[in-house]
Order: C-alpha cells, then structure tokens, then sequence
C-alpha cells in the first residue's frame, strides 16, 4: 500500500478556493491563485468557509490515521496485512510510535492552515461588511473543532500562527510557543462554541452545514472533555506543564454540569428536522446517508470527482482527501473458493470484490478482537447493533463475476448453493461441532464446516487477524452498478460521520454520572434507554437478507443496569459508534484507554489458524498524547526537543 507523507509547517494558510452556488449542498470551485486580498472579498470569504467544510476529508475516511486510531484500542487491533499505523498504534511491542512513524500527524497537518483560515475569516467577515453573523459562527464552529481535536491527541498547542493569538496569519514563520491545555480551552474553544451556539441557525443553511444542534454537541462535549482533564482522576500527564486549575476558577463539577445542561438543551430545543432514525439499521444504510441524525460528515459524492475530493470511478491509490479508511476493516473474502461441479475442484471465486456495503475492497488492516463480538455485542438476539454494525454472511456473486449463466456452485460439504445462499458466514456464537482444516483447505481461507451446512463457517473464538466480520456500517454505497460489480476499487463515495444526534444522549449521561444534578425523565439510565430501545427495533435482518419486523425494546430496557456507570456507558458507546474512529477518544477522555485496553484474544495471521492467543498491552500514560508530526520540526528554527511531548523525544 502506498503511505503518504505530509510535510508541514505552522505558517501562512494555503487555501482551496471554493465557491457557493444556489443549490442546497456545498460546492467548490477550484482556484490556481488564493490571496490575502482575494480573501477580504465576499466570495473570498464565502470561499474559505466552504474549504472549511472540505478540509474534513483529510482526517475522516484517511485510513492510515484510522488504523492508527482503530488498533491499540478495545476495539479493534493490527490486520494480517501488516498495516504500519496499526501496528504503531498497538502498543503490544510490534510497532513503535514516534514523530516519523506517526499516523496522527494527518491531524495536526490539515488542522492549521484551516484554523488560519477561520480567523481569517472571522476577521475579514467584518471588513467586507456583508457576511452574516451566522456565516461567522460556522468559521467559530471549525475553529474550536479544529483546536477540539488537537488538544485531544496533543495537549496544549499554539494558539498564535505568526500574527497573535487567534490571529490571522498571512506571513511565514519558522517559530511557535505551545499554549497549555487550560489556555487553549479557555481562550479558543469554549468562546468560539458559545458564539456559534448563540448565532447559528436552528436549521442548517445548507445540507450538511454546522447548526446550533451541532455547535452544543460539540460545546457539551468539549466541557465534559475538560471536566475529565480538571479532575483527573488517573494521574494522566498533561504538556506543556500546567497545574489542574480552570483559569477562570471554574471546577471540574461546574463543566460537567455544563455539559450535562447543554447536551440536554441540545436534546429538547432540535428543530423537527433533527433527530433519531427510528431504526439503527437505517441510520447506516447507504441508501439514507445524509440522514437526520448525521450532524457532521466529511461529504463525499458519486456525481463528481471535485466534489468527492478524489477520482470517482478510478483505481483508489489510498490517499486523502479520498476516504478509504473502510478498506483496512475489509479482511479478503475474494480469496473464498467454490467448485463448478459436484466433486470438482474448489478453484472458483465465487465472492468477488464488489461496490456493496457488505462487501467493499479489502485491504486487512484492522480487525475486530474476539473480546468485542463475544462481549460487547454480547447479545445478537435484542439489539439490533450487531447486525447493523458487521458484516457476517458473504453472499455469493459469481453471474456479475464471470459466470452469468451459472446457476449453481458447491460449497462446503460438496453441497450447493445458489446466488442467494452465503458463501461464508461468521456464526453469533461458537460451536463445538465445527471441523476447521489445519491450513487455507478447501475454502481456500481457512474456515470450517458443520454437518448438513453449505456455507462455510467461523466461529467467534476462530477469528483471526486475517479472517473477520467486515464493517458493513461503513461500506460502499454505490448507484451505478448496474449487473456488474461496481467501482469496488475506487474510493468511497459516501460520507464519512464524524457526529450523530444520538451523542447527545451519551454525554448528558456521562455528565450525570459524573455528579450532573438531571432534569425530570432525564436520568443517566432513563437517556441510555433512549438508545438502547431504539437499538431493540428490527425492520431488517441484514446479514439474512429478510424481513424482520420485531421490537425488543422492553428486553433491551429491561436489561440496562439501574446503576449506569462510566464503563457501561463506554459499552453502549461501542455498540453504538464501533468503527467510526471515536473509542480513543472516549478511552482517553475518560482516562480508562490503558485499562480497558490492557489486553485482547485474537488468533493469528495465517489460514487455518483458529487458536485464540492473548496479547498484552503495554500502554504508557504519556502515551495520552500522541507525538507530533517530524515535519513540523523540520520547518522550526529554536528548541525543537522541549515542543515535543514526552515519551517521544
């Protein structure tokens, strides 16, 4: 696979001119030359907001930072593929995280220029004297979202580019001071979401632009964030140094209160066009992207290549703003074999890679532990999260895939199967019965049989780094494919979700068990059951390909703890956004990461190989904060050693 490498400096912005246009979308316009002057233009500032909208793609759907993030967590860890950020990411002694091998650095690099970009635009929105205060707000909004996720994976981070503090930056410089933690807070994003929540509009203005729902999201996370960070109930180590005290006298209780108040407001004050899908299933079908609950997307589209920031129908080479993280969560199902002919030889591909949610291309990156489809999707029978999170029966799809006129394969057992059989299926639980082969076997990928089945078999203790449930939640959604198999090799044109309505209810919980005084029928418990009832509502089985109609609802209530503690709360939140690249943040919010993730069983990395091994971990507190990139050393005159966080010099 080809790796990028992006070298970076904090200096003058370099800016994607794009454009409005009277359609209900943002759209973009490419321009050979951005300058400050052209900035101070109405369409120079209208501009630079939508290439804040653009810039997302180079963090959402980036697959490398997404291994990064995926593996060394409780979800998920390294792939047989032997992806480089995965295995960096581990921190189980087979990779080793550093400036320069540093999957991360994809943050830190596309955050500056575009937080350059939003104080220029705050500060140019008044000169031009035409720009609402709403247009302003959404310059706020990505400007605290940008420090958001910075002070998340850094600590504290410059808030002065060259020019000042939160200043607009038209110069280059080869310096920077780091803010501390409290500073960066206090002085860049509470103030910044405030404003936004104060001056955006109910509805957004266009599909997929900031509102005041997202802006309170984001505002009552980042409060609840800090509160963690105030108390810091794990001795986690904070840099550059600052003492646990808010600036402003504030204590930890005051912002987890705080967010408890707003992600409440934020529940009861949505307009009509903002809320939960009726069904988890529909929340992920490709078919609904775009939906009510999806507040914030990195947007991608099949109809352009400008618009999708990559080749719509051409061969992905793995680079953003392309998103292709999905890729490293597909193992290679196109390598499962079927025979033409009764007794004949297991020598045909009868699942082919193809442009479907199921299926998707495979890169084997990233795999799920046997801890998470044993524990925490738990139970398959209720909550619908499973079957609307994973892929786990192969269909077959040989007529798209060169046999047009074949009717029928043999399977396992030397029995058939048509196109409407699976080929391969990951059971919900294990078996004892299973015969596994000793290598790759008739099926060519080492799975099992049982007696009197056609579909080949793994069992959830069988599952490997090389051989795993896919992740159909962020599979392909394509609508030109015809009888064909699809642009299966182009990069995703779906959007990629960065923030749902639904996280709303999880971080007024978590405030509330953090000491939050609730509103009426708005306990820890009675929010998480908001969730989990909806979870218990089946329209679909997907993995069966029927109809399900049935509501577990009451069982799904019924079996939610009376006393919610953080740690079931970091379960619903995995059952609710598994693979999304958000678990390292809730691990490290909640200072749990090291912990929970201490260890996980997973079998190894070749065909045949279902004996679970367990791995440990070795996860430092300094590894809380990730290491800055190496190119922003290289771009810097001064003390580069003392910038850099610790454990990483």
């Amino acid at each position: 696979m080809k790796r990028i490498k992006i070298k970076t400096f904090i200096s003058t912005a370099l800016l994607a001119s794009v454009l409005f246009s009277c359609s209900d979308i943002l759209e973009e316009e490419p321009r050979g030359i951005f300058t400050p002057e052209y900035f101070k233009t109405e369409k120079g500032v209208l501009g630079g907001l939508t290439s804040l909208y653009a810039h997302t793609r180079n963090i959402y759907g980036n697959g490398y930072l997404y291994a990064g993030m995926q593996s060394g967590t409780d979800e998920g860890t390294w792939g047989q593929n032997v992806n480089v950020d995965a295995k960096n990411g581990d921190f189980s002694g087979v990779g080793n995280l550093s400036s320069t091998n540093n999957p991360f650095g994809a943050i830190w690099n596309a955050t500056f220029p575009n937080i350059n970009t939003a104080s220029g635009i705050i500060e140019n929105a008044e000169t031009v004297g035409t720009i609402s205060d709403a247009l302003v707000a959404e310059a706020r909004f990505f400007r605290a979202f940008d420090y958001f996720l910075l002070v998340q994976n850094f600590g504290g981070v410059p808030l002065d580019l060259g020019a000042g503090e939160l200043k607009f930056n038209t110069s280059t410089t080869r310096t920077s001071v780091r803010n501390t933690v409290p500073e960066v807070y206090t002085k860049a994003i509470f103030p910044d979401l405030v404003k936004a929540v104060a001056d955006l509009p109910d509805n957004s203005r266009l599909t997929g632009s900031a509102n005041k729902t997202v802006a309170r999201l984001f505002l009552a996370k980042a409060y609840l964030t800090y509160g963690w960070w105030l108390e810091n109930p794990n001795n986690i180590p904070t840099y550059p140094q600052a003492d646990r005290i808010d600036p402003d006298g504030k204590t930890a209780s005051w912002y987890f209160q705080e967010a408890y108040n707003i992600a409440a407001d934020g529940i009861s004050l949505k307009p009509s066009t903002i809320g939960l899908m009726d069904y988890y299933y529909d929340l992920n079908l490709g078919l609904n992207d775009r939906n009510k609950e999806m507040l914030l997307y990195a947007d991608h589209t099949q109809g352009s290549d400008l618009y999708n920031g990559a080749p719509v129908n051409a061969f992905g080479s793995g680079n953003s703003p392309g998103s292709f993280s999905p890729w490293l969560a597909t193992w290679n199902y196109t390598e499962l074999r079927s025979a033409e002919t009764s007794g004949g030889a297991y020598s045909f591909t009868s699942v082919g890679r193809e442009a479907i949610q199921a299926h998707g291309r495979p890169w084997t990156g990233v795999a799920p532990t046997h801890e998470v489809i044993k524990n925490t999707f738990a139970d398959k029978i209720n909550d619908s999260r499973y079957d609307g999170t994973f892929t786990t029966a192969y269909y077959g799809n040989w007529q798209r895939n060169g046999k047009p006129t074949v009717t029928t394969m043999y399977n396992a057992n030397n029995l058939p199967i048509t196109m409407n059989d699976p080929v391969l299926t990951f059971l919900d639980t294990d078996n004892s019965a299973i015969v596994y082969p000793t290598n790759a076997g008739s099926s060519n990928v080492g799975a099992g049989t049982l007696s009197g089945r056609s579909d080949w078999i793994v069992t959830p203790t069988g599952i490997s780094r090389i051989m795993y449930p896919g992740l159909w939640k962020l599979g392909p959604y394509r609508t030109d494919n015809g009888n064909t198999l699809g642009q299966a090799n182009a990069t995703y044109t779906r959007p990629f979700p960065i923030a749902k309505f639904s996280e709303l209810y999880f971080i007024a919980a978590e405030a509330a068990v953090k000491g939050a005084t609730t509103q009426s029928g708005k306990s820890a418990r009675e929010l998480i059951n908001v969730i989990r009832a909806r979870a218990g509502k089946w329209r679909w089985n997907n993995n069966g390909r029927v109809a399900k109609i049935e509501d577990n609802s009451a069982a799904m209530v019924a079996a939610t703890p009376a006393t919610i503690t953080i740690g079931y709360i970091l379960d619903e939140r995995s059952r609710e956004y598994f693979g999304e690249g958000m678990r390292w943040y809730d691990l490290s919010r909640t200072q749990t990461w090291h912990t929970r993730a201490a260890s996980y069983t997973i079998c190894g990395t070749a065909k045949g190989d279902h004996t679970p091994v367990t791995v440990n971990r070795t996860i430092p507190l300094t590894a809380y904060l990730r290491p800055i990139p190496q190119g922003q050393f290289d771009a810097m005159e001064g003390d580069v050693v003392t910038y850099q966080n610790p454990g990483y010099n």
